[in-house]
């Protein structure tokens, strides 16, 4: 895969990922109440929203390793 097809992957993924970590902290109506206190999209909010940003975080120094890289 070319580079820019590389970078253009993981800024694709880093999207990807902060966007589902905002997604976990919608209010949604649901049968558990995550640890914030309130009914979430995603119960186990907001511990899989850490590891989804921490997951982007490490996409994004991907990207920027692979911008870095001389021609």
């Amino acid at each position: 895969m070319s580079r820019p097809g590389q970078s253009n992957l993981f800024l694709a993924i880093t999207i990807l990922f902060a966007g589902l970590a905002a997604a976990t902290l919608l209010p949604y109506s649901s049968s558990m109440i995550s640890d914030l206190g309130y009914y979430t999209l995603c119960p186990f909010a907001p511990w899989s929203t850490l590891a989804l940003l921490l997951g982007a975080g490490v996409s994004w120094v991907l990207r920027r390793y692979v911008q870095s890289q001389p021609k």
